[in-house]
């Protein structure tokens, strides 16, 4: 029972994971326009993500714009958006395998040790898939930065974190720690069976021993 709800802990955060690294992919307030500076313009605020770019007035109207061209983009935005999808492709998999996996589903439930193997599975791809969120919003981040700190960029050009990195770097602590928990329940529980196995196991050779020993009378 303890190894199922520390499977259903370690699932579940995952999920909360997978929810929030679609929320950060889909968000454009990867960075926003900083008002460090003397050049403070209050009206408007900018935004930019990885499929758009948008414009905050302060009358509440917003607009936005998708950008055109693929290739014209920054290496890192294509790397960041390659990342992403990735991580949510990773995530959707995982999903389905840690259901079939999970000691509190029925599926598979006459063969433990390939059940846990399974869950083992969907817990790396939960792990692989919050490593590479956390790799593309940390770059971002990072390009960010450096602009920001560049003495090469104008003030009134300069951008700031927005609030979908912190979502990422949240969703992506929460689908490793999610991933972390099944694979650990499922190597624990791996453990002791061998362990039991391994106990039993020279009580059934003694057994062997006194049958073949045994002699019948003619």
């Amino acid at each position: 029972m303890a190894n199922s709800g520390f499977q259903l802990l370690g699932y579940f955060l995952a999920l909360g994971g997978w929810i929030g690294i679609i929320s950060t992919t889909v968000l454009p307030q990867w960075k926003q326009s900083s008002y460090a500076g003397d050049a403070i313009i209050m009206a408007v605020g900018l935004y930019e993500g990885l499929w758009m770019s948008c414009a905050s007035q302060s009358t509440g109207q917003v607009q936005c714009k998708i950008f055109d061209s693929l290739l014209s983009l920054d290496v890192h935005i294509q790397t960041c958006r390659a990342l992403m999808v990735i991580s949510v492709l990773m995530g959707f998999i995982a999903i389905i395998v840690s259901v079939v996996g999970m000691k509190c589903t029925k599926v598979g439930d006459n063969n433990p040790s390939t059940k846990s193997k399974i869950a083992i599975s969907g817990g790396s791809l939960f792990l692989l898939s919050g490593v590479c969120t956390l790799v593309a919003v940390s770059w971002y981040a990072t390009q960010v930065s450096y602009h920001f700190f560049d003495p090469n960029t104008p003030i009134n050009a300069r951008y700031e974190f927005g609030p979908a990195l912190f979502v990422g770097w949240a969703a992506a602590i929460l689908m490793m720690l999610g991933g972390s928990f099944l694979c650990c329940s499922c190597v624990n529980e791996d453990r002791r069976g061998q362990q039991f196995y391994r106990q039993s196991q020279p009580s059934t050779a003694r057994e062997d021993e006194l049958l073949s020993e045994t002699s019948f009378p003619d």
